[in-house]
């Protein structure tokens, strides 16, 4: 799988597009239900949405540039675009749920009924299921083509649903109880849970940006790789990181000394060959060093 096949830029373009579409219209739709109801958690999750139209345009920005060929100034492409995109909506995401658990904590001090919270109730039931249904179109797209900008955002289409259906309960409580609390209190605890989600996201996009090394897992297939090849005396220098949804892959290969330079490479084309199937979307760069 090539992050440069148009199949797979037009698949990343639907899907981003799509999340861009379904998180405008969401987020009109909650804010002017939010305005009817005085609800602070259908506020809060009317700016959670917001977030989510610009986290959105991000990504669909960022498959169109990462979808591009290496050039002369970016002779390793441009995936790095996606994982940006991906770290700035984590970062966005933090910023907004401080200023809703800000919001939530004054309408704790200071309790305010809401009002048409059948209304809200019947809202949040609609866009739950949407929320539900976009979701899983997103994810299933960003594992098909390795898109982290859409992995992270089905992330955040799936945080809307949880946080649609605790808004839900929120009002429910609300409806039945009159306890004004009920919704200060269920937006607190939803802003804790979606800082822990952002987090996590932020900490996934910085570990590509800085060029952390790709996961044990997939090390571990490198290496059961190489040390099937009994011919090989060793290897050195093993380097690995990603960028976008390519791996990179840099390892040099100890080859007997009395073998011909056409024996070394064709050693180091099969397991370079090897390892960017196995590891697919990947790239190879393989040295070999003759030893004794």
């Amino acid at each position: 799988m090539n992050e440069t096949d148009p199949a797979i830029a037009v698949k990343k373009r639907r899907a981003a597009s799509l999340s861009v579409a379904y998180n405008g219209s969401l987020t009109l739709i909650k804010l002017i239900v939010a305005a009817l109801t005085g609800s602070v958690s259908m506020f809060t999750e009317a700016a959670h949405s917001g977030a989510d139209v610009i986290a959105s345009g991000f990504a669909l920005i960022a498959v169109r540039y990462a979808a591009q060929p290496p050039d002369e100034d970016h002779n390793y492409g441009h995936g790095k675009i996606e994982t940006l995109a991906g770290f700035g909506e984590a970062i966005m995401l933090l910023l907004v749920v401080a200023y809703a658990v800000f919001e939530a904590i004054m309408r704790l001090i200071n309790p305010q009924p809401a009002s048409n919270l059948g209304l809200g109730i019947v809202v949040m039931v609609i866009c739950s299921l949407a929320n539900l249904i976009v979701a899983a179109y997103v994810s299933k797209t960003a594992k098909q083509t390795g898109s982290i900008a859409l992995t992270s955002n089905s992330q955040h289409l799936m945080v809307d649903f949880w946080t649609n259906l605790g808004v839900l309960a929120a009002l429910g409580v609300g409806a039945t109880t009159g306890w004004h609390r009920a919704d200060p209190v269920f937006a607190i605890l939803l802003s804790l849970w979606i800082i822990h989600g952002a987090w996590k996201m932020c900490c996934t996009a910085f570990n590509q940006l800085v060029d952390h090394r790709l996961g044990d897992e997939e090390l571990e297939t490198i290496n059961e790789i190489l040390h099937k090849h009994s011919s090989l005396k060793g290897f050195h220098k093993l380097r690995t990181r990603r960028s976008g949804n390519v791996a990179y892959v840099d390892v040099h290969l100890e080859v007997p000394l009395t073998w011909s330079l056409v024996q070394a490479h064709e050693l180091a084309d099969l397991i370079e060959k090897e390892i960017q199937n196995t590891l697919a979307p990947a790239i190879a760069t393989i040295h070999v060093d003759p030893v004794e």
